[in-house]
Formats: C-alpha cells, structure tokens, sequence
C-alpha cells in the first residue's frame, strides 16, 4: 500500500512541477513579447513612424558659401606744385552723386576709406578757395585694395580776393617821394604829374610839403630869372627902370607871381575844396580825347574823394595871384584888367602845360612810373 502510494505522489508532484514550468515560461514569453522595440525596415516604407520621430524637426544644413570680401579705397591729394594738402574733406560718393562718407586728408595728404563692399564709387574733394574735383566711378571689385592716381587741385582764381590796406599817411608821403624824383631830362621839375590813375589822394600836409618843395627848387629860381630877363630885354613894366635895379624888381615881382600862384593853386585851395592839385596822366585813347582831356583838366579837378568837380583850386589861384599882384607891380600896371589877362593867362599856361604833359613829358621824364599807363579800359 505504501510502495504503490509513493510513486503515486512523485508522479503528481512531478505533474504539478511540470505544470508550474509551463505557466511559467509561457507568462515570461509573453512578457518578453511585450517589452521588446519595434524594428522598422526598408522594406516597410508605409509603416507608421513612432509619434516621437514623427514630431522631430530637420536640423538645415550649414551655409557654405563664402562671405564677400572687403574692399578700400586710397589716394593723395595734392596741390599744382605737388606738395602735399592737409585737411582737405575727401567724400566717397555713389554714381547718382550720394554721400555715403567724408574723411578729411592726413598731415601726408593720404585719405583711405575702408571696410568697403564690392560696387561702383567716386571721390569728390573740396577745399576753400579751392576748385572742387570729383574722380571717373571707381568699379570696385571685391578684395581689391584700390589706389587713385594723385589727385592735384588748383586754387579757384575767381574766389580769389586781394586787398592791399594802407596807412593814407604812409601812401601819401610814398606818393610825395615819388613826384620828387620825377624830373624831365632829369633836371626839370615834374612834381605835379602822376602816372598812377589811381593815386590815392594827397594829405594836407604833403599838399603845402610838395608846394614848398616846387617854388624852392633851383630850377624855379632859375625860370624867374629867365622870365625877369626876358622883361628887362623888352622893357616891359618901364617904370622899374633898367639895370640892375630894374632887373631886381622885375625879379622880385616874377618870383612873387610866381610863389603865390604856385602855394595858393597846389596848397592853400587844394587844401580848403579838398581837391587834388596833380595832373592824372591819361594815356589812352585817341588823340582827340586825350587832348581835350588835358585842356579840360585847367578847369575840371579830382576831388580827394576821387570825384571830378570844377577846378577851384586852379583858377582861384590864378586870379587870387594875379589881385595880389596890384601890391607890387607899377601903379600904371594895376587895376582889374592886370587881374583878369594875368589870371587868364595863367590858366591858358596850364591848359598849354597839361597838352605837354599829356603828350610829350613822361618819355622824357626821369624816375616816371613806367608800368602804370594811365586811365585804364580805355
């Protein structure tokens, strides 16, 4: 009984054993299955895609081409004489006339504009007083280093302004030297010609220095005495006599003419009209205008403020000299009729003298300014 229940339950136990190792591999099968991946081949391009590969986006791809090479532009600017211009402001212009940059030149009169992209520039360069230069367009290439010829600019001549400002004082004493020096043949006065139609007008002070410096020249002395002369040969004014004592007055009387009519028409009346009391040589012209512009010069005078007025330095000089004449001519000799022939015949003598002037004396003057010729445009 024993013996054959003992086989009995090794038999069952084994049954059961056998049993729970089926179970068991087949549940751990079966939890294999559950947690192995899915492989997704070639060979199934419909297959549906994971959700997490479905929402992933493409990374793009890198940007290979290569970035565009900087480009500059340089030169020097230069004046005509080829030196060098500081300061100058060099502008980098598009075709259609742009600004895109202004740089002013270095202490080397280099100018460099940099960092610039491949395209079509131009450089314009202005200075003050300067004409303003604009170069042909400039097809710059990428990487290119471009270097412009010299660039030379010249002075605008039309800016150009030049005013030469004086002391009137200075001038006028200049202008007193130079009347002078100047001396036909070189011993004859000329003190009251001037060559320069713009001669600034005469202070009072060099109107009394040159009057002074006329009636006192040798010269001077020496024309009385041919004068005195002349009148004693044809004895005119008889009641001075002859010899030597009748030479003396009509000496005395000629030079005293003469000095009140020089002082009174160069010096006293120039001074109280403010008129000038030199002759303006002319010099153009034909000769019918230069010469009715000499005769008209006895009664037509420049004012010191440079413009024309009736002559009353001259003619009341002459007169004047000729009234103070009755002091010291013979009684038979004075009266208005010796006032009026001496006064007109004075100013017919500068009418005549002012002819001379015009035509004659400046080839023969000595220290005459050569270069200047007188009214210009003419």
């Amino acid at each position: 009984m024993l013996n054959f229940q003992r086989p009995c339950k090794t038999i069952i136990k084994l049954c059961v054993v056998l049993s729970v190792l089926f179970v068991f591999s087949h549940v751990t099968a079966q939890a294999q299955a559950a947690i192995t991946p899915v492989s997704y081949t070639a060979a199934l391009p419909n297959a549906p895609l994971p959700a997490q590969a479905s929402q992933s986006k493409p990374v793009p791809a890198p940007d290979s081409s290569p970035a565009p090479a900087i480009a500059s532009i340089s030169g020097t600017v230069l004046d005509t004489t080829g030196s060098v211009l500081e300061g100058v402001s060099v502008t980098l212009l598009t075709p259609t006339g742009i600004s895109l940059q202004t740089v002013p030149s270095g202490t080397d009169g280099q100018f460099t504009f940099s960092g610039l992209s491949p395209a079509v520039y131009q450089i314009q360069v202005s200075a003050p007083g300067m004409r303003t230069y604009t170069s042909s367009p400039v097809n710059l290439k990428p990487g290119e280093f471009h270097f412009l010829p010299p660039i030379k600019i010249a002075v605008a001549m039309h800016s150009i302004n030049v005013t030469v400002i004086g002391s009137k004082q200075v001038l006028s004493v200049q202008q007193v030297k130079i009347a002078e020096q100047q001396r036909i043949a070189g011993v004859i006065p000329n003190f009251y010609t001037t060559y320069d139609w713009n001669a600034p007008p005469m202070l009072v002070k060099q109107k009394f220095q040159l009057g002074f410096r006329s009636v006192l020249d040798p010269v001077s002395f020496l024309a009385v005495a041919g004068v005195a002369g002349t009148e004693q040969y044809f004895n005119v004014f008889p009641e001075y006599g002859g010899g030597i004592t009748g030479y003396g007055k009509r000496y005395g009387a000629a030079f005293a003419t003469h000095f009140t009519a020089d002082i009174l028409s160069s010096a006293v009346y120039p001074s109280i009209f403010h008129q000038d009391p030199r002759y303006f040589y002319k010099g153009k012209g034909n000769f019918g205008s230069r010469a009715l512009y000499a005769i008209s010069s006895a009664f037509i005078a420049r004012g010191d403020n440079g413009h024309l007025e009736p002559n009353y330095s001259a003619i009341l000089g002459n007169f004047s000299a000729a009234a103070i004449s009755n002091l010291y001519y013979p009684a038979a000799e004075r009266g208005g009729s010796l006032v009026l022939f001496n006064g007109l015949a004075d100013t017919g003598a500068d009418a005549a003298l002012n002819l001379i002037r015009e035509f004659v004396l400046k080839g023969l003057t000595s220290r005459a300014t050569k270069n200047l010729n007188g009214e210009p445009g003419n």
